[in-house]
């Protein structure tokens, strides 16, 4: 079981990075292509390197949100109590090696039936859990998706995507604390600061980074910029 979970996870994370590649090279073509546009002085009004380089900021940090939490939601391990694993598609139960180090290695026994907990609604609640964060996830991709196309036009279409692009995140941010809120609640008296795993706190920023740059996204639009106006026109 843990040997074919493993290759699913491989899997999971080799699509999501193959995306995210294609997605960051469109974007760094598109902004170079911005930047040599805002250089020419034949273009009467166009953005200034400070604006694009604030977008591709923006965008990058919304593709290693989305790498962050896609990482938490296909290892879905998020607490330690005990010696009990407590996570999103397993519970698992740990057991001590017989050395001088302490030390503990997960049993085989690991089941995908979360009710073995013990946990009132561990188990339909970790299917809501896992379903919000995944549709996150996505709501973030094409957010994502859309903040990228928006580098590729412009006027109204470009700010039109871009807005569209920049409600997903935010949107993305809402169902991702939902998510982690729902996993807290179902298991808050077990939880403690240092029982939350590494994968917990990856979901955890990149819920933090898609609400920050879902909010930056919106207000950037709303930031008076100077333009190039090439030669000055008679009067």
């Amino acid at each position: 079981m843990l040997h074919s979970s493993d290759s699913l996870l491989y899997f999971r994370l080799k699509s999501v990075s193959s995306l995210l590649l294609c997605l960051l090279y469109r974007t760094f073509n598109m902004t170079a292509i911005k930047v040599r546009v805002a250089c020419d002085p034949q273009v009467k009004s166009s953005p200034l390197f400070l604006d694009v380089f604030c977008r591709s900021l923006i965008i990058l940090c919304t593709s290693l949100s989305v790498v962050l939490s896609s990482v938490a939601v296909c290892d879905g391990h998020w607490l330690l109590a005990g010696r009990h694993m407590f996570g999103l598609w397993y519970f698992c139960s740990l057991e001590e090696q017989p050395s001088s180090v302490s030390a503990f290695k997960v049993s085989s026994n690991c089941t995908t039936h979360l009710e073995a907990a013990g946990v009132d609604g561990l188990g339909a609640g970790s299917v809501l859990c896992r379903s919000v964060i995944t549709l996150a996830v996505v709501s973030a991709i094409f957010g994502l998706e859309l903040l990228v196309m928006s580098q590729a036009s412009e006027g109204r279409d470009s700010s039109r995507r871009w807005d569209l692009g920049a409600r997903l995140v935010l949107l993305a941010g809402v169902l991702a604390g939902g998510g982690l809120a729902t996993f807290g609640l179902l298991l808050g008296a077990y939880a403690t600061l240092f029982g939350f795993t590494l994968t917990f706190w990856c979901q955890f920023t990149a819920t933090f980074l898609f609400f920050l740059n879902g909010m930056a996204a919106r207000h950037i639009q709303n930031i008076p910029l100077l333009t190039f106006t090439g030669k000055p026109d008679k009067v």
